[in-house]
């Protein structure tokens, strides 16, 4: 059978182990080719194909459900399961998507793209399925990565406790998440790998003792004896109430299987530890597990990346990393945060450069934020550093542990705004949003990568409260960069850019420069617009806003976010608070979900060109001035 074949993975069925690893060659073979050539996430998928294949020879997917954690492994599962054919689209607009999702797919059980979720939902399945009295198997694969995260922890906590609902965790152990891992959690795995598997002897004991008499007294003997035959490292999950069994080598296919079936005959929660090599039958990725966790466009043969048509401008995110190592080098009070993501936000670069006041927790923003606050109460300056997506995830600990007791923690947020091929789960739609109502907090976006230097500064030294800078994933506009002596700036205080009388932009980060380029479209339709970089969407600079906006008397707001509650809802609140009534156009994301496509693509489709937006505008204008004659 050629992959191409494959449209239900219950055609796994009856497969040789043969014909198996014929199929998990197509597999990379595939998954190889398509992410070269558009890019993509690679190791995490290469490292699970035998794992996926055997899980699924051993389930009936009609019934039975598979959650996968975060879902970038899970190429092969999409493979697999009828969407060889489009493949090719992945991650591309209207095409196949980076994660899993339950519109695109029957047998997309659950969608994710943010870790530590799978278990949870697993076992919300399984009790539903036991409450409505079905049989089928729930099964979660979550990566050892994801184990660092406190979700998946509490869910394996309430599992543990429920002896009777039937659950099986499949724990893919590749010591990866992006980087590799940090924390007692990995360090004990690791200890665990190196350990022989011991299933063989729980299932001695089994076979021995399976004809004697019962009673109360020899149950428990029989428990202790299975105990003694685990591994002291691996006797964690068995003390909290699951079953285990491995470690088990990932790339063996019929150790694989056999296993799986085991594992369904156990009642109630079982996990089974899977072995895996990150990037697995890619000679190039298994030596490099950090830098082909995803990739743009490469050569499969050297593994260097298709180079650019031209020079691109430093990233926002290397800009950053440079600068606060600067910053750093100097102020030992400084410290860098990340939630496993150094080489995301560029904090990789501040590892190196300053590797004692760098601190990686794992997947978990929820203790980077309240680690950042008991940092901040002894008087250092704390850096967290959290994609806008993932800061989402500690949403409580901003709240009750940063505003309400006003330190001094210094939230930056990187992939603000449209982020593009990853999707929904990515966006970074909702920070200005989340963040603006609560107090205490200052909110900033720095225009450029230059101003993003100087709002570094302003963040370190401001601490008198919490403060928050939010800037876009890719590449800066390439302006003059300074390479120490920064100025902060004054914070709430905005910019003109631009004059004009007959229109007042207010642009906010991102959306400066394309509210510039507008405002000149407009120009050669006979209208002169002011244009202000507001920078601070909280406190907002409404000493140079309420009189301009009154004098002009319209109004355009531009941000690249969430325009329920965002910057654009600010300014209306402000001037209405004010009693200066003027019309108002807010311009940015509408209340809907951003799907997976290029951000060019993603903005046109939303109308936040500057030649759509000039459009819009005078619309507007045209309209206005239609009703204002018409009195």
């Amino acid at each position: 059978m050629h992959l191409s074949e494959l449209t239900h993975p219950n055609q796994l069925h009856g497969l040789s182990i043969f014909q198996l690893q014929q199929i998990a060659r197509q597999i990379r073979e595939k998954h190889l080719q398509t992410v070269a050539a558009i890019g993509g996430h690679l190791g995490p998928g290469l490292g699970v194909v035998e794992l996926t294949l055997a899980l699924y020879q051993t389930l009936d997917l009609d019934r039975d459900k598979v959650i996968w954690d975060v879902g970038h492994q899970a190429y092969p599962h999409k493979l697999i399961t009828g969407r060889y054919a489009d493949f090719h689209t992945l991650r591309q607009k209207d095409g196949v998507a980076g994660y899993l999702k339950r519109c695109e797919s029957k047998f997309d059980h659950f969608g994710a793209g943010h870790a530590s979720t799978s278990i949870s939902a697993a076992l919300g399945m399984a009790l539903a399925r036991d409450a409505q009295g079905d049989n089928f198997k729930v099964a979660a694969v979550i990566g050892d990565g994801a184990l660092t995260g406190g979700m998946a922890l509490e869910a394996i906590n309430h599992a543990g406790h429920l002896p009777k609902t039937n659950l099986l965790v499949v724990l893919n152990d590749n010591e990866m998440s992006i980087s590799p891992n940090v924390g007692a959690i990995p360090r004990y795995l690791n200890k665990m790998r190196l350990s022989p598997p011991v299933q063989f002897l729980t299932d001695n004991i089994e076979e021995q003792m399976k004809n004697m008499p019962f009673s109360p007294e020899l149950s428990r003997l029989k428990e202790g004896m299975k105990r003694l035959a685990v591994p002291k490292v691996g006797a964690v999950f068995e003390e909290l109430g699951f079953t285990y069994m491995g470690p088990v080598d990932g790339h063996n296919l019929e150790e694989l299987i056999a296993t799986f079936k085991e594992a369904h005959k156990h009642p109630g929660p079982v996990l089974v530890h899977v072995a895996t090599v990150k990037g697995k039958g890619y000679a190039i990725a298994e030596q490099d597990q950090v830098g082909y966790h995803a990739q743009t466009p490469f050569n499969l043969a050297t593994g260097k990346a298709v180079p650019s048509n031209k020079p691109k401008p430093p990233s926002y995110s290397k800009v950053f990393g440079e600068t606060l190592s600067k910053l750093a080098e100097d102020n030992p009070r400084i410290l860098g945060i990340t939630a496993a993501m150094a080489t995301g936000t560029g904090l990789d670069i501040f590892q190196k450069r300053v590797p004692k006041q760098y601190i990686d927790v794992g997947i978990a923003e929820q203790h980077a934020v309240t680690l950042a606050a008991g940092l901040a109460c002894e008087g250092m300056r704390p850096v967290a550093t959290i994609y806008s997506t993932f800061l989402q995830r500690a949403y409580d600990q901003i709240v009750h542990d940063v505003c309400i007791q006003n330190l001094p923690v210094f939230f930056c947020m990187d992939r603000a705004g449209i982020v593009g091929s990853d999707g929904p789960t990515h966006q970074g739609m909702y920070d200005i949003a989340y963040l603006r109502s609560i107090p205490n907090i200052v909110l900033m976006a720095p225009k450029d990568e230059a101003e993003l230097q100087r709002m570094l500064v302003t963040g370190i030294n401001h601490t008198s409260s919490p403060i928050a800078m939010r800037y876009p994933r890719g590449n800066g506009y390439g302006v003059p960069l300074m390479e120490e002596g920064w100025e902060e700036l004054p914070i709430g205080k905005a910019e003109i850019l631009r004059q004009g009388d007959d229109l007042l932009m207010i642009g906010y980060g991102s959306m400066v420069y394309p509210a510039m380029q507008t405002a000149e479209i407009l120009s050669e339709h006979g209208i002169e617009a002011t244009v202000i970089n507001a920078r601070f969407a909280k406190p907002l600079d409404e000493e140079l806003i309420h009189p301009l906006a009154q004098k002009i008397g319209r109004v355009v707001t531009l941000e690249e976010g969430c325009l329920p509650g965002g910057f654009g809802s600010a300014i209306v609140e402000s001037l209405m608070d004010a009693g200066v009534v003027v019309p108002v156009t807010r311009i940015g994301v509408p209340d809907i979900l951003v799907d997976h496509a290029t951000p060019d693509e993603s903005k046109a489709a939303l109308g936040l060109t500057p030649p759509q937006m000039a459009d819009r505008i005078l619309k507007t204008v045209v309209k206005e001035r239609g009703a204002i004659a018409a009195l």
